[in-house]
């Protein structure tokens, strides 16, 4: 009866502050703990603008990167099965601007420069890029079922050489990584055709360094290249990758085709259809995982803040008062890796928590390091009891969200398609194969399992586990997969097999030995006639 009240305190911190939402307490965080030594230390002159209410409000965002070609916006319209307003397609760089495309109930488009002043859409600090960026900036609306859970972020086909570079007008690198600090997954996209990764491109991945966990990587148009050269290709894939990515995890890669046009390949298609359900399985997870990503993204950029406070009051504390302040300004560029060891072991601050030392260099050559605040230590405490006590209040709040109602999954678009009917992934294959058929799928191969059947000595039309297990071993499968096997084929649990659970068993065998998964339990039209009950009959 009053479970609203148990809902209020369970939001409740120590401070006698209510979070109604999640989103409510990260935001209230974030201004009240975070935001005052952001300010203080001159942090969004150095890493990252101030965040704002749209910041923590937005839908999940999804931004695609990518040489020019390589299907970007093809791959944005195979998902929303439609064309979206400023949509350009072809071999040559069509995409020339970054397109945020969004839910909106009437279909248009949105310049940059209005874009940026509209309080509710989470890109007001992208202003700081200038008319150049704005004006290769717009905003696609369009009242599309998939954008109503997510937002994507179409972005220019990157070119290889210096021209390309210089000819942008703004820095691309770091509007990428202005968009990977915010978006929940970052897409790079690959031709089967086009596997160099360009100076440029190679720059926009690093620029997303920091942002591994979002990152996943779709090698497109696969299906126009045979098996042997598939395979040649992602190796090459993979080895150009280790070359830019530095993490040593490998980045999860996803075969496919992604557009609505026939195969030109259909060796792999089965492959192809399973890499899709898992890119589309990952997509739709997104809005179920929101809370905990800006809540993961907000923690880092809490550290971070704590470290370029530690940076910067160690700087202004080695100034002289007077006379030399040049001389040693020079001197602590030079030596801020040391300074970076220094403040490591005194603070206890992982290695990994520090920004680039060349990137810190380069701006702090801009600055009187005598005019640099000295450290306050409350406001590094304010910080770390927030990392302490209140993210892990959020955290419970997160869960009790998503069990009290969990976020709805991305649908509409590609993503309806292929989830039921016929053409359903794995429809008719494997382990369902036979489902819709009026006999029982393993009468027609009974003939050859009875000839081994009669030759294991049968006793009253049963053989012994001992005997079947002989038999069973032939396959070479694991004993724990034969265990299951057995389990399954042994339908009334007497510890022998008649023809029919043998036969059986020979069946969930071969469809192992395919590569199909074993079901948990046994479906009703795989069950042996003599052995269904009048319920299994009535649903067959």
């Amino acid at each position: 009866m009053f479970s609203w009240v148990k809902q209020e305190q369970a939001g409740r911190n120590k401070d006698g502050e209510m979070y109604q939402t999640v989103t409510e307490g990260l935001q209230t965080l974030y201004h009240k703990k975070l935001l005052p030594l952001e300010e203080t230390y001159l942090f969004h002159d150095f890493h990252s603008p101030a965040l704002e209410g749209a910041d923590f409000q937005s839908k999940p965002m999804v931004l695609l990167v990518g040489q020019y070609s390589t299907g970007k916006t093809t791959f944005i319209r195979y998902l929303l099965e439609q064309d979206f307003p400023g949509m350009r397609i072809g071999p040559e760089p069509t995409t020339d601007g970054f397109i945020a495309v969004m839910y909106g109930e009437n279909e248009g488009v949105v310049p940059g420069n209005a874009l940026v002043v509209d309080p509710k859409k989470p890109f007001r600090k992208l202003n700081a890029f200038g008319n150049s960026f704005l004006n290769r900036f717009i905003c696609s609306q369009m009242p599309n079922q998939v954008l109503q859970s997510i937002s994507i972020i179409d972005t220019p086909g990157i070119l290889s050489g210096e021209k390309q570079r210089i000819s942008r007008g703004y820095d691309f690198a770091e509007v990428l990584r202005w968009f990977g600090e915010r978006v929940d997954r970052i897409i790079l996209l690959f031709d089967a055709h086009k596997l160099d990764i360009s100076d440029e491109f190679s720059e926009a991945i690093k620029a997303l360094k920091g942002q591994d966990d979002k990152i996943r990587v779709v090698l497109n148009k696969a299906d126009q290249v045979d098996t042997q050269q598939l395979m040649r290709v992602y190796g090459a894939l993979m080895w150009s990758l280790g070359k830019v990515i530095n993490t040593p995890e490998v980045v999860r890669v996803y075969l496919g085709s992604f557009w609505a046009k026939p195969l030109q390949n259909t060796e792999n298609r089965r492959l192809f259809e399973a890499e899709s359900q898992d890119l589309f399985r990952d997509i739709q997870s997104l809005p179920r995982n929101a809370a905990l990503r800006k809540l993961n993204d907000l923690i880092k950029r809490a550290r971070l803040a704590k470290v370029h406070a530690y940076i910067i009051s160690y700087l202004k504390k080695e100034m002289p008062t007077l006379f030399g302040r040049e001389k040693k300004k020079e001197e602590l560029l030079i030596r801020l890796p040391e300074i970076y060891t220094i403040l490591q072991r005194e603070h206890h601050i992982s290695p990994g928590d520090f920004p680039s030392v060349t990137k810190m260099q380069d701006m702090l050559q801009h600055y009187d390091f005598s005019k640099f605040p000295s450290l306050k230590i409350k406001l590094i405490e304010s910080v770390d009891k927030m990392l302490a006590t209140k993210i892990a209040g959020l955290m419970s709040m997160i869960r009790e969200e998503e069990s009290k109602q969990p976020p709805a999954m991305v649908s509409g678009g590609a993503f309806e398609g292929s989830q039921d009917g016929p053409f359903g992934h794995g429809y008719g294959e494997g382990i369902s194969a036979g489902a819709d058929a009026e006999d029982w799928i393993i009468a027609r191969d009974k003939h050859r399992y009875d000839e081994i059947f009669y030759t294991l000595m049968p006793v009253n039309g049963k053989i012994t586990g001992v005997n079947a297990k002989k038999e069973m071993m032939n396959s070479r499968l694991p004993n724990t997969v034969l265990g299951k096997i057995w389990k399954l084929a042994d339908c009334d649990h007497d510890g022998m097999l008649d023809d029919e659970e043998f036969a059986l068993a020979q069946h969930l065998i071969k469809i192992k030995l395919e590569g199909y998964e074993l079901p948990v339990e046994l479906p009703d039209h795989l069950i042996p006639p003599s052995h269904q009950t009048p319920h299994n009959k009535s649903l067959d």
